[in-house]
Parts: structure tokens; C-alpha cells; sequence
């Protein structure tokens, strides 16, 4: 597709806060009429979300933590901020041990997304994790509280949107799971 017609340029930056999951911009851009204005722009590291399938029968493993946002907990696939130097796939495998104390033997990329294209300008990569080895330990961060524990793919697909498991993103990687499913 041709996108010259649509396509602005982007010009100066301003931060206007900074924190160290995010910093916040004004940025001025030119329309392709030759127009300008300030939009905000939400730069943060990319982000992982794996899904981790246990066969015999299909189950997955998940996480119940407390969201700031919400001011409530939510059920989810385990995932969390790419480290710097990490590639994504590595993010995963970390993100999925640390939490769950699960190990992946076999990891497999389902894809990547624009969270919210409008505001922020980060990926969120999206993976299948199989194969796999409890340890029986999580390593979670100093600030993580997090219980993991097994629902039934019927469980999880019932449950999407619901108070219990709101969280947008995971929606969208559980779809590019069923699609990867589709093909297997």
C-alpha cells in the first residue's frame, strides 16, 4: 500500500516526563499537507507475553497479579519489559521462568503488535512456549507478587473480557495462539 499520502513527518521532541518503565514526549509533526502539531508519544521498552501450553490436556499455565491501574488483580499470561540486550525470544524463556518457575524447551514466535498505535511506540512480541520443565521456583523482582497456577483452554477462552482477565493484550496474543493452533 502506498501510504505517501498519509504519512507525517516527524519532527522535534520534548520530553515531558520521565519514569523508568516510560518517558512521555510532545512531539511536532508535519501532516502531508504541510500542516503541523504536537502529539504525545509514550516511548517504553518493548514488551513479551507468553503463552505457556501444557499438553495431556490442553492447559496453561498462568499468573494472578495485582495491576496498578485497575486498582485489581488479573489473571494472565505470564510476560514483562524486554531487557536491554535481551533479544525477545530470550525475554520470554526469562520472563516465563522467572514467573511460573516453568522452563520452555521449545519457544515459538506468534508475533508482534503495536500496543496502542495512536499513543505509544513500542512492540509487544507475543510467544508460544511447549515442552515444558517445572522447577517448582520463581524468581520474582522485588516488587512482583505474583501466583501462578493452570486453567483449561476452555477456561481461558470463557474467560477472556471478563473482570477476572481484562487485560486487552492478552486477548490479542491468546488469538494469534489459536491462529498459530489453526496451522499446527
Amino acid at each position: 500500500m502506498d501510504d505517501g499520502k498519509l504519512a507525517w513527518q516527524a519532527g522535534d521532541k520534548k520530553l515531558l516526563y520521565s519514569a523508568p518503565i516510560l518517558s512521555v514526549h510532545q512531539q511536532t509533526s508535519t501532516a502531508p499537507d504541510g500542516s503541523t502539531g504536537d502529539y504525545v508519544v509514550i516511548d517504553a521498552p518493548d514488551w513479551v507475553i507468553v503463552i505457556p501450553a501444557l499438553e495431556d490436556p490442553k492447559r496453561y499455565v498462568m499468573v494472578r497479579q495485582w495491576r496498578h491501574g485497575s486498582l485489581s488483580t488479573s489473571i494472565e499470561f505470564p510476560g514483562g519489559v524486554i531487557d536491554r540486550g535481551e533479544t525477545p525470544a530470550q525475554a520470554a524463556e526469562r520472563e516465563l521462568l522467572e514467573e511460573t518457575g516453568y522452563k520452555a524447551e521449545k519457544i515459538i514466535h506468534l508475533g508482534s503488535m503495536s500496543p496502542n498505535p495512536a499513543i505509544f511506540s513500542n512492540q509487544v512480541h507475543c510467544y508460544a512456549a511447549e515442552e515444558l520443565v517445572a522447577t517448582g521456583t520463581q524468581s520474582l523482582d522485588r516488587d512482583e507478587f505474583v501466583e501462578y497456577f493452570t486453567l483449561s483452554h476452555e477456561e481461558v477462552k470463557d474467560m477472556m473480557g471478563t473482570r477476572d482477565f481484562p487485560h486487552a493484550l492478552m486477548t490479542a496474543a491468546f488469538e494469534l495462539y489459536r491462529k498459530y493452533l489453526e496451522t499446527k
